[in-house]
Formats: structure tokens, sequence, C-alpha cells
């Protein structure tokens, strides 16, 4: 099992390490920085992560997060996924949609005492050196178990002709102009109001199939990977199909469904960069393929024919930074294999956008088809041996806060010994962040270090020497102080080097700033 993971500068190269962490390499410089999106998703929906119930204090909502991002940080991991729009809803202050329930148990009902969530997340995350994304569900508008009446502003309530009945749900209709427009909407109302790092869309398009008779969800057939056996119940876009054809529309139903998801890809897209260059944008589709360009031997449901969802062309025309496609099945599940699944993503990864695949992690210790910690460890093993795929993320924090069958601390003494840089993003840009100013002082445990940010600097790098030994460390820009304790195994360090890193992942020089006499 590796214990430390290429760098970018040189794509599938290994530095050995220590059981501490700690890395070998030659020379009097250090190594290229290791670099891997390390992430989970924290879900608000049916309060699955955070807050943990509705109607918690906004002291104990705090709280909760506070523990999942010392977690994420003690675990060396980088990234959280927040979910801040679970059902054309909100977890933040918003003017387009209201409060969700999760938050107080009543839609439209602010925290108590008042604050904002999504910018404490950011503010508390980037405190700790981790990126913040936040996750929008970009259809979906609301559950027959909501236990709480839709707010005013609801656009159930506030634009009910966007919306259609599906089952057991309300869903915002792709094919109404202003079903798409509110999404668009909050979504670049969120990139201009919070300094998050990401944005990222989940895989429900249009909504998973649900047999017409009973009317039950469809999405845990298709992750089980069993056909459909019972017509299902058609999507009821009439009025928009109706009037596309009016205006001389030539596309099939088909076609025209997956042009209206296609065309709010495309506007998030550039609409993101166009607000702020350097927040990227991520997309978790479900993960097998369209059908006529599978592997062999895989077999499963159709994104592409049920959820309209044309992931290959958002990869293929560069509408996205980072591919994270569910790759929820052992890497034995022969129909949908982990590995060739992999790599069947990143051979359509023709623009070399970051993929990023995410692991299904809670099914550890599930009541069915439970997976062991090994699983997970493997599946981790798999992607690094790939150089085209640069990290991953878990679904969902519930099991890394539970340390369930022991995952969290293998990962932690295991493959994530050392930190990590998430990967850069260089088609964003490329431009090195200026140098940080630092002092250093021996004292009687250690090297002092006082920091002052340079321009651009989101992070420092810190390396260590010890002989032919390195430790590595990432802390956010806003540390002043640290402390670099002598190791006691290793000793006092023979030399100290600082970096910056910018919110794009660009790294600057390393600057010597300790050497031992």
């Amino acid at each position: 099992m590796s214990g430390f993971l290429g760098a970018c500068s040189t794509p599938g190269t290994r530095h050995a390490a220590t059981p501490d962490g700690s890395i070998i390499a030659p020379g009097d410089v250090p190594p290229a920085a290791p670099r891997e999106f390390r992430a989970a998703w924290v879900s608000t929906v049916a309060n699955i992560d955070w807050p943990s119930k509705q109607n918690l204090s906004a002291a104990q909502q705090q709280a909760e997060a506070i523990a999942i991002l010392e977690r994420a940080k003690a675990m060396n991991m980088n990234a959280i996924i927040l979910q801040v729009r679970p059902s054309a809803d909100a977890i933040y202050a918003s003017k387009i949609e209201p409060w969700s329930e999760y938050l107080t148990g009543a839609q439209g009902q602010a925290p108590q005492p008042w604050y904002d969530p999504l910018k404490f997340w950011v503010t508390e995350a980037h405190a700790r050196g981790l990126e913040l994304h936040a996750w929008f569900n970009p259809y979906r508008a609301r559950h027959d178990n909501a236990r709480s009446p839709a707010a005013p502003n609801h656009i159930t309530r506030a634009n009910p002709t966007a919306v259609k009945r599906y089952g057991k749900f309300m869903w915002m209709d792709p094919a109404e102009e202003t079903a798409s427009k509110q999404t668009l909407d909050v979504v670049l109302d969120v990139v201009r109001r919070y300094d998050i790092d990401g944005v990222h869309i989940d895989d429900y398009f249009y909504p998973y199939p649900i047999e017409a008779t009973p009317a039950v969800a469809g999405n845990q057939a298709a992750l089980d990977g069993k056909p459909a056996t019972k017509a299902e119940l058609d999507f009821p876009d009439g009025p928009a199909w109706e009037r596309y054809l009016a205006r001389g529309g030539k596309l099939d139903r088909a076609s025209w469904r997956r042009d209206n998801v296609n065309r709010l890809i495309e506007d998030m897209y550039k609409g993101i960069h166009r607000e702020k260059s350097w927040v990227r944008f991520g997309i978790s589709p479900f993960g097998l393929g369209r059908p006529d360009r599978r592997p062999p031997g895989i077999a499963g449901f159709s994104q592409y024919d049920k959820l309209y969802a044309d992931a290959e062309l958002w990869l293929q025309n560069g509408w996205l930074d980072y591919f994270t496609p569910q790759l929820y099945w052992a890497r034995s599940q022969t129909a949908q294999a982990y590995d060739v699944l992999l790599d069947y993503w990143i051979g359509q990864n023709t623009m070399g956008r970051h993929i990023w695949p995410g692991l299904y992690t809670s099914r550890i210790g599930a009541p069915s088809k439970d997976y062991q910690p090994q699983e997970i460890l493997d599946q981790i093993d798999a992607t690094r041996a790939r150089p085209q795929a640069g990290g991953h993320v878990h679904f969902s924090m519930a099991a890394l806060m539970q340390n369930r069958k022991g995952i969290t601390d293998q990962l932690r003494t295991q493959l994530y010994a050392t930190p990590a840089l998430v990967p850069a993003t260089p088609w964003l840009g490329s431009d090195k962040p200026g140098l940080p100013q630092v002092q250093a002082t021996r004292t009687a445990q250690g090297v002092a270090l006082k920091l002052k940010a340079g321009k651009a600097n989101a992070l420092f790098t810190v390396w260590e020497r010890h002989g032919k030994e390195w430790k590595f460390h990432v802390l956010p820009a806003s540390m002043a102080d640290w402390k670099l304790a002598d190791d006691a195994r290793l000793g006092a360090a023979d030399a100290v080097f600082v970096g910056a890193v910018d919110r794009l992942g660009n790294e600057s020089e390393r600057v010597q700033v300790y050497r031992k006499q």
C-alpha cells in the first residue's frame, strides 16, 4: 500500500515514506510537494451529515461543523464539499430561496441566534487550510416527506408552473427557462457573495426513473445495477415540449432533454468563471457512461438515456474543472468494476480536466452490501496508480466521523500520513504567487516561524529536513506564528524551507529560512 503519492511535477513518481509520514529524498532541496484532492461530501439533506438533527441552536450547529473540520484537518484531508442547496432551499442567507428546514425544522426560518452557516463554514475551513466547495442540487424542489410547509418564496409556491410532480417529489423542470434561470442565479449569487473555492453539482438532473405503479424511487435500483422490469413513469414536461415543437424544434425528445441540461452546464461553467476565475466547477454524475461507449463487460443504468445527462460531452467540451464520477461499486463487481470505470472516464477526458472519483465510504458498516475498509483503501491505491486521476471524494463524512471499522484511523496512518496539496488547475491560471516573508528562530524545543503572506498566498508550505528525510506541512496563509517542534525520532531539523500556494494550487519558489549551524 503506497504511503506517499506522486507529485504534480512528475506524475506517477513516488518517494519512499517512513511510518510517521516523513519522506526520504536525496539532495539539499525539498522534493516536489505531494498532490492529491482528498475531500468528503457533507450532506445536509435529511440531516445525513450536518447538522445532525433539525432545530439545533446556532452554537450546537457551529460546534458540529467545527468537529467535522477538525476531523478533516487531523486526517490530512484538504477539502470539504458542503451541500448548501438540498431542495431549492438554502443553508445560507439568500434573497432568492428560503432557509432550509434541515437547519431549523421549518422552511424559511433562520437559525437562532441568527448567523450565516455558509459564511461560518468558509471562514473556519480556510482557517484550517481546507478548501470549501459549495454543493448544489440543480433541480430537486421538494419531497412529500418534508416536515414543514413550503415557504412563500419557495419555487413550488412562487413559480409553480416551473415545477412538476414526479412520484413523491416536486421537480424543477429542466425545460422551463425560469427554473434553469433560478438555479443559475442561485449559484452565481453564492459565487459573488461567499469566498468559496468551488461550485459542485451532483447526479440529479432529470429525476431517476420511478415505476409507474407503484411510484417508488429508482436511484437505488440504478445503484444496484438492476435492469428496469416495469413500465416507468415519464417525466411530465409536455407543456415545454409542445412549445418547443411549435417553435420549429427539430430534436427528438430525449435529445431535447439532454440539450436542456447541457445548456445549464455550459452557462454555469462560463458564468462562474466570469464572476471569479479561481472558483472551480465540479460535477459528480452517476458512474456509468453511455451504453454505446462502455468497455466490454460493463452494464447497468444509463444516465445518458434516463437522467438525460451527457457527462461525456461535458468532459470533452471542458465545461467543468473537475469530474467526480460516483464509482460506488466494489473492484470485484464485474459489471460495474471500479478500475474499469475509472479507466473509461480517464479515456473520455480529452481536455485534461481533473478526475477525482467518488467513493462509497459510507457502505462500510452498512446493513447490506457492507464494505470492509480495505475496499476503500484499495480503491484509493488503484486511483493513485493512474497519474491522470489526482484525488477522490468520500461519501460521506459521517463514515469518517464515526470511524467505521477503523477506516479513519487507517487512512490517517497509512494513505494520508503526509499532507497533500490540491492539484493545480493551470487552465484557469498559472502565475506563481508571491513569496511569503518568514523569520525563523531556533528555540530550546524547535524552530519558531513568523510568517507573513505575500501576493495571492492562500497556503504556506513548510519543509523541514532531517539528514536525508523530509517532513512536509501545509498551513493556512492566515497563520502568523508556527513552531516546528524537534522530532522525537529524527531530532532537530537541520534546514527549513517555506513556500506559498495560491487559490489555484500554483506554488511559489521555496525559500530556505533556516539552516543548522
